[in-house]
């Protein structure tokens, strides 16, 4: 099973309609977009975009937060 990784959107100001601040999103592995600065996210429409990595933190959620996120998507 492919890990899943969740980021806190801290910065919306460049994206408002598709970002909310303080929402947490789930971030996909795209190494190409790490080397850019920038970070792959599901956003409000459901789909998945590249997004600056200063707009986001990590969520560092404890195991069984994480588990229940990873069921509810």
């Amino acid at each position: 099973m492919k890990q899943s990784k969740f980021v806190i959107c801290i910065d919306n100001s460049e994206y408002p309609v598709s970002l909310e601040i303080r929402k947490i999103y789930e971030a996909l592995t795209d190494a190409n977009a790490n080397q850019s600065g920038q970070i792959r996210v599901i956003d409000e429409s459901g789909e998945d975009y590249l997004f600056p990595e200063a707009c986001f933190v990590d969520a560092n959620l404890p195991k069984e937060i994480l588990a229940a996120v990873v069921k509810a998507a």
